[in-house]
């Protein structure tokens, strides 16, 4: 596994997320073990730890800590839950919300991220995740209901058919905007009803789809 790195994590825990306003102790926890340095290029391990987002492969990003830390707390997971991830990428948010003790389905339409996130994952001993290799804008109807969906990366809008397969009282978490910049949202979907709330403005790659970003 290599160098260790605790104390790295443990500042940013401490700095970037508790002291930027996380309160989940769970969160905390999950993202205080987790080796984010496994997570990116052999030349960026040094900063792993920094509060930014850092390049991986096929023109994708890692999330900063900080806003993978308030993407999970939105979640409100407390264990056992149906969670569809949209946008595997590196698998580090994949990690926190295994740690977090959800049942995981991660789509990834890239390739190369499917497959070197799932050896990944698999590696560090996360062996229960369903990885699925293809469009997630689309959703995954054969597995719905589901408690919590979240995008990792932006959509234009929310697709009114992801919605519907969260199960009642389940929550949405992406961001959604223009391709310069999004606000991350949080939907509560309610039958014939969805609770729409802001969390912070921000900018994610976007999610390449039949109902994303256009390929």
């Amino acid at each position: 596994m290599g160098q260790d790195r605790s104390a790295q994590r443990e500042l940013m825990v401490a700095q970037d997320l508790r002291g930027r306003g996380i309160r989940d102790d769970r969160v905390l926890d999950a993202m205080s073990v987790i080796p984010r340095h496994q997570f990116v290029l052999p030349e960026d391990r040094d900063n792993a730890y920094i509060d930014a987002p850092l390049p991986i492969p096929d023109d994708q990003t890692i999330s900063q800590p900080y806003i993978v830390a308030l993407m999970s707390e939105a979640l409100r997971l407390k264990g056992g839950e149906r969670v569809l991830e949209i946008g595997t990428g590196s698998g580090y948010q994949t990690a926190v919300l295994a740690e977090l003790q959800a049942q995981i389905w991660t789509m990834e339409s890239s390739t190369i991220l499917a497959r070197q996130s799932k050896r990944r994952l698999e590696r560090l001993g996360y062996d229960s995740i369903h990885f699925i290799q293809s469009d997630g804008t689309l959703g995954l109807p054969s597995q719905a209901p589901f408690d919590r969906i979240l995008a990792t990366g932006s959509l234009p809008e929310v697709p009114i058919e992801l919605l519907h397969q969260l199960a009642e009282g389940g929550v949405f978490v992406g961001p959604v905007g223009d391709w310069d910049g999004q606000q991350l949202v949080r939907i509560v979907y309610h039958t014939n009803q969805f609770e729409r709330e802001v969390l912070c403005h921000c900018r994610f790659v976007p999610l390449i789809g039949a109902q994303g970003w256009p390929y």
